[in-house]
Parts: structure tokens; C-alpha cells; sequence
């Protein structure tokens, strides 16, 4: 059986990146609804991220969305770093977004027109500068490019000019920084989709070098897609470089990591742990990709942190030894079942305990409730103008 000191030990290194967008105001394609409370500013974004590490204790990080987090001056954004670390946590992945400008209705770094391909270049190269202020890390790219009809533009040609415009922000990175390329297989291209997969994000990154690897958003397949398995593949090859966690039902829902599926999470992280991928060295990014349309936008958060880290703990608490042996011998049932006794394990306690050893409140939910900053903040946040997602 797992050592339960080797487990908490492992749960004390894990770290979930939360998003800023994540707090701002979200909705459908058809409406965006407003909440009392949600930031006006960069900065309290930031003051109800470090809330969410307040109460779990292992959300140190706020990814940032350009340009939905941008900052004015020379200096804006080393302040803005200052800012994050005076209250307990720190900017991490640099969000680039080449999918809301009317330049865009063809395609950014894929499309036809050159002076588009590089006003998209410049704007993640811009993004390479604030990785540079803020001392992040990871610049993540999604691409909204694609086609909608057949013949409406050459299919390798795209190809072609996506890894020209990725290769030249690849060599703008500095030794420490990484490009991390996410896939989605439709929508809004609707016939074709320039990065629809894990292995055109895997070819495109192979050719760019060792500092590009795969983001795996887990809202971005089709419904039967075998996650774990895309996950296993690109830790054994070394090309992955994190996830967007998030469920779907349907298509790319952005629910709260875990709702839909919690088995299915519970298999990605059981690969993720027998890979090697929470050890601190694989460097993979544990990240929230999410929109709160209908919740409360700072309890979701704490709970979708929560959902992640119960399903790491029941990872790490299969017996690796009896499924080794039980594959082995090709005994499937006692197999299967060493993976559905970690799985069915209640590790609530555990966490519970694991939060109490750490000073921290064993629910972290009521703790939030109990402290009364959302009656502060929807007292205090009044007029001006809501963030958003800018649509």
C-alpha cells in the first residue's frame, strides 16, 4: 500500500495555476452575466487570487491574459509583479490572444495576408516582453485559426506559415522561457482548424525545439477521446508542457474541472503520476482554463482547486506495486480493481487532515465563506467597469 507520509509529501509540492479571467465577469455566446463584486482591475484579479491561495494553499500562481490583464507604462507590469507579491503569490503564464480583432476573421499567424501574420507575431512577441517584466515563464498560444469552407484557403500553406511565425517568437524566448502550443479540434473554424489535435501541436513544437511543448486542455476533444492516453504519450516523449483543466459535456463547456467527468480526472492525473509528471523537474504547468457564468466566481475557484487536488491524492494512493504485478500476469480484473479501490477512496479526511497540519482551515470553502471578503469586495467594488472576457 502507498505510504500515506509519501502522499502528503507529494500533495505539499503540487501547485495549480489559477486564471485571471477565471474572476471576471463569463457567460454563453449569447449573454455575459454580471456579479457583484468581480474586479474592475488587473490588481483585483489578483487580490481574489491570492484569496484562493489563502484557503488551499497550493495556488501560488495567476496566469494573465493579454490583452485582457494589460497594464499601462514602462513599468506597469514589474509593478504589477510587485503587487502580486506583496499579497502571497506570484503572475505566472502569459495568456496571448490573436482571436478578438476584426484582422483576425481570416486567421492571425496563419493567414494569407503577410501584414496580418505579422501583426500577430508582434503581438506575442509583445507578449515575450511582459514575460520578460514579470518574470513568468510559459507563453501559451491558442489559435483561433482555421477554415470554414472547402477550397477557402491551402491547407499545408496554413502549416507552413504558422511554423514560420512560431519559429520567430521561438528564438525571441529567453534560455528559462517556454512556448507551450494548445490544440482545439473545432470551433470557431468550423471545416478545417489549424492546431486541431495533439500531434499537429506535437509536430509543430518537435520542429521548434526542446523549449516547445503541448498544452493539453482537457474541454478541447472530441466526446470518446481518450485523454489519458494523449497525456501518457506526451509525458513518455517529454513534449508536455501542461494542462488547461476544465470539463465538458458537450464541447468546450469550460465547467469547473471534474463536473462532468471526475473519473476521467482521476485517470489523467493516474498517468500523470506514474509518469513522472508531478515530479517538479518534468516542469509540467497544472492550470485552470475556466469561466464561472452562473457561480460565484472566487468559491469555484477554491473548489475546482479542491476537485484537482482530490483527484492527485487518489492517484498517488494506488498501489503501483499490485497493478504492476497484476498487468504482469494479465490478471485484468485485479487490475482494474486496484485502480477503482484508489479511485473509491474517501481522501477527504486525509485533505482535511493535510490542510490542518499546514495551518490552514480543513474546508476551505466555509473558511472562505467565514472570512467575509466577498461582502467586502461587493461592497467595496462599486462603479467603474467590470472585467470580462472583452466580448
Amino acid at each position: 500500500m502507498p505510504d500515506i507520509a509519501a502522499v502528503k509529501a507529494a500533495l505539499a509540492d503540487q501547485r495549480i495555476e489559477t486564471p485571471s479571467w477565471g474572476y471576471g465577469n463569463s457567460g454563453t455566446r449569447f449573454k455575459v452575466f454580471a456579479q457583484a463584486g468581480v474586479p474592475r482591475t488587473p490588481q483585483e484579479k489578483l487580490e481574489d487570487a491570492a484569496k484562493v491561495h489563502e484557503f488551499t494553499g497550493i495556488a501560488p500562481k495567476v496566469a494573465l491574459h493579454i490583452p485582457w490583464d494589460k497594464v499601462d507604462g514602462s513599468d506597469g507590469y514589474t509593478k504589477l509583479s510587485a503587487y502580486a507579491k506583496e499579497r502571497g503569490v506570484e503572475l505566472g503564464t502569459i495568456n496571448s490572444n490573436t482571436f478578438q480583432d476584426d484582422d483576425y476573421k481570416l486567421g492571425s499567424v496563419c493567414h494569407p495576408d503577410p501584414v496580418v501574420r505579422r501583426k500577430a507575431v508582434e503581438h506575442l512577441l509583445e507578449c515575450v516582453d511582459i514575460m520578460d517584466a514579470t518574470g513568468s515563464k510559459d507563453l501559451k498560444i491558442w489559435l483561433a485559426d482555421g477554415t470554414n469552407y472547402p477550397g477557402q484557403d491551402d491547407i499545408v500553406a496554413r502549416q507552413d506559415r504558422l511554423a514560420e511565425s512560431l519559429a520567430t517568437v521561438y528564438e525571441r524566448l529567453g534560455d528559462d522561457q517556454r512556448l507551450l502550443l494548445e490544440y482545439k479540434f473545432f470551433e470557431p473554424a468550423f471545416y478545417t482548424t489549424d492546431v486541431p489535435d495533439w500531434g499537429t501541436s506535437y509536430v509543430q513544437c518537435l520542429k521548434l525545439g526542446e523549449r516547445a511543448q503541448v498544452v493539453v486542455d482537457t474541454g478541447h476533444h472530441a466526446p470518446g477521446t481518450n485523454i489519458e492516453f494523449i497525456v501518457a504519450l506526451l509525458l513518455r516523449e517529454k513534449k508536455l508542457g501542461g494542462f488547461d483543466f476544465n470539463s465538458r459535456f458537450y464541447a468546450d463547456d469550460d465547467l469547473m474541472v471534474g463536473a462532468a467527468d471526475p473519473f476521467q480526472l482521476f485517470r489523467i492525473l493516474h498517468e500523470v503520476a506514474g509518469n513522472g509528471g508531478f515530479d517538479p523537474a518534468t516542469n509540467v504547468a497544472f492550470m485552470l482554463d475556466q469561466c464561472h457564468n452562473i457561480e460565484a466566481k472566487i468559491p469555484a475557484v477554491i473548489r475546482s482547486v479542491m476537485n484537482v487536488q482530490e483527484a492527485t491524492a487518489k492517484a498517488l494512493l494506488v498501489d503501483r506495486e499490485a497493478l504492476a504485478a497484476a498487468q504482469a500476469v494479465g490478471d485484468v480484473l485485479t487490475a482494474n480493481a486496484v485502480l477503482m479501490d484508489a479511485y473509491n477512496t474517501d481522501v477527504r479526511p486525509l485533505l482535511a487532515e493535510w490542510r490542518e497540519e499546514r495551518g490552514l482551515n480543513p474546508d476551505p470553502v466555509a473558511g472562505y465563506k467565514a472570512s467575509g471578503w466577498q461582502e467586502r469586495i461587493v461592497a467595496e467594488r462599486v462603479g467603474g467597469e467590470q472585467a470580462g472576457w472583452g466580448a
